[in-house]
C-alpha cells in the first residue's frame, strides 16, 4: 500500500474542469429526481402525475393515491441505502487503495448478516436500533478480519490478496449464516427474505431508526475527503504532508463500516453498489475525493432507486428484490474491473 503511484491513465482523471463537474452535478440531480418520481409512479399499479401530486398533498381518496403514500417510505429508503453503500464503497477503496473494495466483496455485509443471525437466534432482537448496533459490530469485526488476513505474507495488503480474503470470508460467513438460521424454523422464512436484500419492507419507523447512523457515517466520511486525497499519494508522502495516516485510515474506515452496517441492518446485504458507483464517478469528476464522495452518494441513491423500480416493473405484479438486480449488473462489472485494472492499486 505504501509507495504506490498513480498510473498514467488515472492522471487524466485527476482533474476535471469546474464547468464539467457542475454539469454532471446537474445531470445527476435531475436523474435522482426522475428516479424518485418513477419510484412512486411505477409498480404493480402505474400512477399518474395528478394522483402523485394529490397524494403528496395529503389526499388518499383513490387506490392510486394510496399506492403513492405506501411507496414513499420505500422510495426514501432506497435512496438512503444506495447513497450509504456507494459512499461506503468509495471510502473503502480510498482507505485500502483497492479498486475491488466493496462492502459485499470484502465480506462486510456478510459479517453484519451473521451478527444479526446469531443475535436473533440467541438473545433475540426486538428493536430496529438493536439490529443496527449488532450489524455495525459484525461489519467491523469482518472488515478487520479480512484486512488482517489480506495483510499476511510478502507485500502486505495487496488488492488481490484482500479481494481473495474477502471472497473466502464471505463464503465462510454465508455458510455459518445458513447453519445458524436453518434449524430455527420460526425465523428462517423472514430471515431468508431479508437476506436477499431489498427495500420492500420499508416504513417511516425503520427510516427514523437508521437515519441517525447514516447521518453520522455520512458526516465522518465526507470530513475525511481531503485526508483521503493525501492517502492516495502513498502513506510515506501522506505522512510527510502532516497526515496521521493510521488515525485517518481508522476514522474513515469506521465511517464506512457504520454506513454499511446500518444499511445492511435495514435493507439486507445489497452487493456491488459500492463497487460500481465509485468507478463511474471517477470517470465523471476525477479522483479528488472532495468531489468523488458527494457524487458517489448521489449516484448511489440513483442506482438503487432505479434497481428497485426495475425489480417492480419487469415482473409485475410480483417483484424482484433490488439486491438481485444490483448483482446482475455488478457481477459483469466486477469481472470487467478485474480484467481492465488487473487488480492493481488505486
Amino acid at each position: 500500500m505504501t509507495g504506490a503511484t498513480t498510473s498514467g491513465p488515472d492522471v487524466a482523471l485527476l482533474r476535471r474542469p469546474a464547468r464539467t463537474r457542475l454539469t454532471w452535478l446537474l445531470i445527476v440531480l435531475a436523474a435522482l429526481a426522475l428516479a424518485l418520481i418513477a419510484s412512486v409512479a411505477f409498480g404493480s399499479r402505474i400512477v399518474g402525475w395528478a394522483d402523485i401530486t394529490a397524494a403528496l398533498g395529503g389526499t388518499q381518496d383513490t387506490l392510486d393515491q394510496a399506492a403513492v403514500v405506501k411507496r414513499l417510505p420505500r422510495t426514501v429508503l432506497a435512496a438512503l441505502v444506495g447513497a450509504a453503500l456507494a459512499l461506503s464503497g468509495a471510502v473503502m477503496q480510498g482507505v485500502t487503495r483497492n479498486p475491488l473494495a466493496d462492502p459485499g466483496i470484502l465480506g462486510v455485509n456478510m459479517g453484519a448478516m451473521l451478527a444479526i443471525a446469531v443475535a436473533m437466534t440467541t438473545v433475540g432482537l426486538y428493536t430496529a436500533t438493536m439490529y443496527i448496533w449488532v450489524a455495525i459490530a459484525g461489519a467491523a469485526v469482518s472488515a478487520l478480519f479480512v484486512y488482517a488476513v489480506g495483510s499476511l505474507g510478502r507485500g502486505g495488503a495487496t488488492p488481490l490478496k484482500i479481494a481473495l480474503a474477502g471472497a473466502a470470508t464471505s463464503a465462510a460467513l454465508a455458510s455459518l449464516v445458513v447453519a445458524v438460521v436453518l434449524p430455527r424454523g420460526d425465523i428462517a422464512e423472514n430471515f431468508q427474505s431479508w437476506q436477499v436484500g431489498g427495500v420492500g419492507g420499508a416504513s417511516w419507523d425503520s427510516i427514523g431508526q437508521v437515519l441517525p447512523f447514516l447521518a453520522a457515517g455520512l458526516a465522518v466520511c465526507l470530513l475525511c475527503a481531503r485526508a483521503l486525497n493525501s492517502l492516495a499519494l502513498g502513506d510515506d508522502l501522506a505522512a510527510g504532508l502532516g497526515e496521521r495516516v493510521a488515525l485517518v485510515r481508522g476514522i474513515a474506515a469506521a465511517g464506512a463500516v457504520v454506513l454499511c452496517g446500518a444499511a445492511t441492518a435495514v435493507a439486507g446485504p445489497i452487493a456491488f453498489v459500492g463497487l460500481i458507483v465509485p468507478h463511474l464517478c471517477r470517470l465523471l469528476v476525477g479522483l479528488d475525493h472532495r468531489w468523488l464522495l458527494p457524487f458517489a452518494t448521489l449516484v448511489g441513491a440513483v442506482l438503487l432507486t432505479v434497481a428497485d423500480v426495475a425489480g417492480r416493473v419487469v415482473n409485475r405484479p410480483d417483484e424482484i428484490e433490488a439486491g438481485i438486480i444490483t448483482a446482475l449488473i455488478g457481477a459483469p462489472f466486477f469481472i470487467y474491473i478485474v480484467r481492465r485494472q488487473k487488480v492493481r492499486e488505486l
